[in-house]
C-alpha cells in the first residue's frame, strides 16, 4: 500500500480525494470552515493549512495525497496562521455573540476558544448591513457571514437553484441573492438546506416561537400540537444525546408540560396521506393516466416544480401534506368535537423541515379564511421551548401521544426517511391489491444515495419507482424522464439530502454522519411498530366513516386534497398565471419586455390575473407573460388569440379584459 507521514505517523493511502481526508484518517481534527463533504472543493478559508516537506504550505483539502509525503499539520507557522485568519473574520463579523441564536454552537466561537483567541487585536465591524427576514423560513444575516461559500454551494451544487452567490471583490465581497433582493424575490423554495450547512448565524431559521407562547397564554385559545416522524430521532442531540436517538416519549411528556391541551402524531395523517396516495396511484396506474405521478409531502419539492416545472404538476399527488391534512381535519372536524370556532383552536406543528412554515402560510391551506395550521416550529426551537420553560429533557418521564390521532404505523413513521413514502406506499398498495401479505420491509427502496429506483412486484403488476432526495438530483430524473431515456410509475421526491431527518430545522450539525444515525433511529422505530400497514390502523378506518363520509366523497377530497399552480415572478412579485384545463383555451399574453414593462406591464399581468378570478374565466384562459410584441412605443402590448393589442395601460385594463378577453371566453 502507498502511505505517507503525518505528524510521525505512517499513513496508508486508500480513497481519500485529498489531504485532510488522511489527516482526520490519522486521528487529528484538522480545523476547517469552507470544507464539506457532500460538497465541491472551495480552498478558501485557509483554515486547514498544513506544512508539507517539499510543497511548504498547502490547503490540506484542496491538495491530493502523493506516496512519500511528509505532512506536519501543527507547525509554528500553521498555529499563527490559523489565529491570524481566526482574527481577521472576527473582525468583519458580528461579535454580538451572547445574543446570538449560534452562541454555544458557532463553528466560529468554537475555534476561537479552540485556538486561545481571548481578545480581538483589530476593530469591530463598522458597517452595518440590514438583516432579510422577508422569508417566512429563514433569517439571513450578511453581518455574520464569514464568505465561506458552503451555502453557496448547497444551493447550487445539491439543490440545482443557486439562489446565493458571491458578489463583488476584494473586501466588498458578500454572499447575497442576485441584486441584493430578498429571499422572497428571488428562486428560493424555503427548504433551509444553507442553515444546515451554516457555521455561523448567518443563515438561521425563522423563529415562530413566540407566536407559540403568545397562543399558550391566550386564554381564549386551545392550543393542540402535532409532531413530524423526523424530530423524535433528532430532538435528543439538543440536550447531548445521540443523533437517532429516540426520544418519543419524553417529547410528548415535555409538550404537555408545556400547556398544550393535546399532542397529537404527524404520523397519523402520514398513514392517511399512504392510504389516499396510494389510492389515487393504484387508480393512474390502471388506468395509464398522469404518470409517473409524483409524491407531494414535501412543500419544497412543491415550489420548486411550481417554479421550474410547472408542465409536471399534473402529475403531483393531489394529497395534501401529512401536516397540512391533520391541521384540515382539526379545524374541520376536531374543533367542533370541542364545542370551539375553528379560529380558537390554535394548531401548532413541529416540523424538521422550514419550508413547512412557507407551506402553512400557503393561500390553498385555509378553511373559512382560517389558517389549518396557526404555527410551525423546528426540532431546534422545539428545544428552545424547553430551556425557555426550565424543562429538563433528561429527566422527563415517558408519555403516549393523545388520542384520536395518536395511533399510528411504522410506515407512517419512515416518512421522514428518503424513500420512506415509496415504501408505505409500496406497503399499503400491497395491501390494497391483496398481494405479497408476508412482505413488510422493502429494502431495495432504501439507501442513501440520491438518486435511487427499484422495481417491485405486486402480484401480476410490477412497478418501477424512483426515490430522488435532493433537488439537484430530482432535476437529473426530470430530465431523464423528458429525454425518453428512463420511465416511472411512481417517483418519490425530498428537497433534504436523506429526506426530512436531513430537514433545515434539525439540530446542528446537520452532516451525512447525523443523517445517517437519525435514518437508522426512524426505521429501529418501524421494525418494533404494532402496525406496519397504514390499512391495520383502526383509527384511520374510523375517521373515513364517522368524519370523511368514506374514501370517494366530496367532503373527503376537500379536506385531504389540493392542487398546485405555476408560480412566475416579475420584480420579485408573485402572480398567479392561469393554464386552463380545456383543450383550446383563449391564449392571452401580456409583453414583458423592456419597453412594455418600464409603462406598467406588471401592472397590467397583475390585474389581468385578479379579474381572471374575479369573473370566473380563470379555468377559460391561458394567461402568461411573453417577450416583444414589437410595437415597443404604442405602451403596453398584449396578445389575445391572434391579435396583438397595443396602448394597454393599468388605467385601461379593466376596460380592455371585458372588452377584448372576458366577452370572448364561451363557459
Amino acid at each position: 500500500m502507498s502511505t505517507l507521514t503525518i505528524d510521525g505517523q505512517i499513513v496508508e493511502i486508500g480513497n481519500e480525494q485529498n489531504l485532510l481526508e488522511l489527516v482526520r484518517k490519522a486521528g487529528i481534527d484538522l480545523p476547517t470552515f469552507c470544507y464539506h463533504s457532500d460538497l465541491s472543493i472551495y480552498g478558501a478559508c485557509r483554515m486547514c493549512m498544513v506544512e508539507e516537506q517539499k510543497l511548504g504550505l498547502v490547503a490540506a483539502c484542496s491538495t491530493p495525497p502523493a506516496p512519500g509525503m511528509v505532512v506536519r499539520t501543527s507547525t509554528d507557522r500553521t498555529r499563527r496562521l490559523r489565529r491570524m485568519i481566526l482574527e481577521l473574520l472576527l473582525a468583519n463579523h458580528d461579535r454580538d455573540c451572547t445574543t446570538c441564536e449560534r452562541s454555544g454552537r458557532c463553528k466560529l466561537q468554537k475555534l476561537a476558544q479552540e485556538q486561545g483567541i481571548n481578545r480581538a487585536r483589530f476593530g469591530a465591524r463598522e458597517e452595518v448591513v440590514p438583516i432579510d427576514a422577508a422569508s417566512p423560513s429563514v433569517m439571513r444575516n450578511p453581518n455574520k457571514c464569514i464568505l465561506c461559500g458552503d451555502c453557496v454551494r448547497m444551493c447550487r451544487e445539491v439543490q440545482g437553484i443557486g439562489v446565493l452567490d458571491f458578489s463583488h471583490r476584494g473586501s466588498r465581497t458578500v454572499v447575497t441573492p442576485a441584486f441584493g433582493k430578498p429571499l422572497t424575490e428571488v428562486d428560493c423554495i424555503n427548504c433551509g438546506q444553507c442553515v444546515a450547512v451554516c457555521p455561523t448565524a448567518a443563515l438561521t431559521v425563522k423563529l415562530e416561537t413566540e407566536q407559540v407562547w403568545a397562543a399558550l397564554h391566550n386564554p381564549k385559545k386551545t392550543v393542540i400540537v402535532q409532531v413530524a416522524p423526523a424530530v423524535r430521532v433528532a430532538l435528543s442531540e439538543e440536550f447531548g444525546g445521540k443523533a437517532g436517538q429516540v426520544s418519543t416519549g419524553k417529547l410528548a411528556a415535555g409538550l404537555r408540560r408545556l400547556g398544550f391541551a393535546k399532542v397529537f402524531d404527524t404520523t397519523f395523517t402520514a398513514d392517511l396521506t399512504a392510504v389516499e396516495e396510494t389510492n389515487e396511484f393504484v387508480g393512474r396506474l390502471t388506468s395509464g393516466k398522469k404518470l409517473p405521478q409524483f409524491t407531494s409531502c414535501c412543500p419544497g419539492w412543491i415550489k420548486f416544480c411550481e417554479q421550474f416545472y410547472p408542465e409536471l404538476l399534473p402529475n403531483l399527488s393531489t394529497c395534501k401534506s401529512p401536516q397540512q391534512m391533520l391541521g384540515s381535519i382539526s379545524k374541520r372536524f376536531y374543533a367542533k368535537e370541542l364545542g370551539i370556532a375553528p379560529q380558537d383552536l390554535f394548531v401548532v406543528s413541529v416540523m424538521p423541515c422550514v419550508a413547512k412554515k412557507f407551506e402553512a402560510q400557503r393561500p390553498e391551506f385555509t378553511f373559512d379564511g382560517v389558517r389549518e395550521v396557526d404555527a410551525v416550529i423546528s426540532t431546534t426551537e422545539l428545544a428552545q421551548l424547553f430551556k425557555q420553560d426550565g424543562i429538563i429533557f433528561d429527566q422527563l418521564e415517558e408519555e403516549a401521544f393523545d388520542q384520536p390521532f395518536g395511533l399510528v404505523s411504522g410506515a407512517g413513521v419512515i416518512f421522514g426517511v428518503s424513500g420512506g413514502v415509496a415504501e408505505a406506499a409500496v406497503r399499503t398498495a400491497a395491501g390494497i391489491l391483496g398481494v405479497n401479505a408476508d412482505k413488510v420491509e422493502y429494502h431495495e427502496l432504501r439507501g442513501h444515495e440520491g438518486l435511487r429506483s427499484a422495481k417491485i412486484k405486486l402480484g401480476d403488476l410490477e412497478v418501477r419507482l424512483a426515490m430522488v432526495s435532493g433537488l439537484g438530483n430530482a432535476v437529473k430524473l426530470i430530465e431523464a424522464i423528458k429525454a425518453g431515456t428512463e420511465t416511472y410509475d411512481l417517483i418519490e421526491v425530498m428537497a433534504c439530502p436523506a429526506g426530512c431527518v436531513g430537514g433545515g430545522g434539525q439540530p446542528y450539525p446537520n452532516d451525512q454522519a447525523a443523517r445517517r444515525l437519525r435514518s437508522a433511529g426512524t426505521y429501529r422505530i418501524d421494525k418494533v411498530s404494532q402496525f406496519r400497514n397504514p390499512l391495520e390502523n383502526l383509527a384511520v378506518q374510523k375517521i373515513y366513516i364517522e368524519q370523511l363520509g368514506g374514501r370517494d366523497s366530496h367532503i373527503c377530497h376537500e379536506t385531504l386534497h389540493t392542487d398546485y399552480h405555476p408560480r412566475r415572478r416579475i420584480d420579485g412579485k408573485e402572480i398567479r398565471v392561469t393554464r386552463a384545463p380545456l383543450e383550446k383555451p383563449l391564449d392571452v399574453s401580456v409583453c414583458v419586455g423592456t419597453g412594455c414593462y418600464l409603462r406598467g406591464a406588471y401592472d397590467v399581468l397583475a390585474k389581468f390575473s385578479e379579474l381572471s378570478v374575479r369573473e370566473d374565466v380563470a379555468g377559460y384562459i391561458n394567461l402568461k407573460a411573453t417577450f416583444c410584441l414589437e410595437h415597443c412605443d404604442r405602451g403596453v402590448n398584449i396578445k389575445v388569440g391572434d391579435r396583438v393589442i397595443t396602448g394597454v395601460s393599468a388605467a385601461n385594463a379593466t376596460e380592455v379584459f371585458d372588452r377584448e378577453i372576458a366577452s370572448q371566453v364561451v363557459k
